[in-house]
């Protein structure tokens, strides 16, 4: 571990942040604030989002802040026993990573449309605890039956707890409509990272 960035909130270490900076990292950090990706205009997002590499690397915002950047994992259809799809697995695979190297981070599991009486977001919180996560890092939003519903109930449970960015983390088809959605959903009052999970 290297030494603490002196004046920056919950900085893990001088090594996380200079691992966190490459070219892709800073371009796609400039656009989260700025170019059109923190507003509430839908188009301006839209277009500004298009614009970004998606990528596995750690967001800037979150090496720089993790106390109150948001690691928020999108959930999937479970199967009809309840357990969970390889797509979901990988999705936490890739969270479970940034958590574990960002241990100050809090973790948004968010998906409903039960099966067999679990939801995506308790499915998904059993596996992070039982992958050495501590339980009290996870809030589950178990509600939402799609993206959109994603993003705006996680909105609630962002703004309650006073977040500064979001680091949406799910498949790599999906990540960028749902950084759309979830900017939209913030309306520009904090910027929306996106991390892809692994096959």
């Amino acid at each position: 571990m290297g030494l603490a960035l002196p004046g920056v909130a919950g900085a893990q270490s001088s090594l996380d942040v200079v691992d966190a900076l490459s070219a892709t990292t800073l371009v796609n950090g400039a656009l989260s604030v700025a170019g059109g990706c923190q507003t509430p205009n839908r188009d301006l997002i839209t277009s500004c989002t298009r614009l970004e590499t998606l990528t596995t690397q750690v967001p800037v915002m979150l090496a720089l802040n993790p106390l109150t950047t948001n690691i928020v994992v999108l959930g999937a259809g479970l199967y009809a026993d309840g357990t969970m799809r390889p797509v979901l697995v990988s999705r936490l695979q890739g969270a479970l990573q940034l958590a574990q190297r960002f241990p100050l981070a809090p973790i948004v599991v968010t998906g409903g449309v039960p099966q067999s009486g679990v939801t995506e977001a308790q499915a998904m919180r059993r596996w992070l605890v039982a992958n050495g996560i501590p339980d009290f890092r996870i809030t589950e939003e178990n509600r939402s039956r799609s993206t959109v519903e994603n993003a705006v109930n996680t909105d609630v449970i962002l703004r309650q707890r006073g977040a500064s960015g979001v680091v949406v983390v799910t498949s790599p088809d999906h990540l960028q409509r749902a950084m759309i959605d979830f900017r939209v959903a913030v309306a520009g009052r904090m910027p929306v990272a996106g991390v892809v999970a692994p096959y």
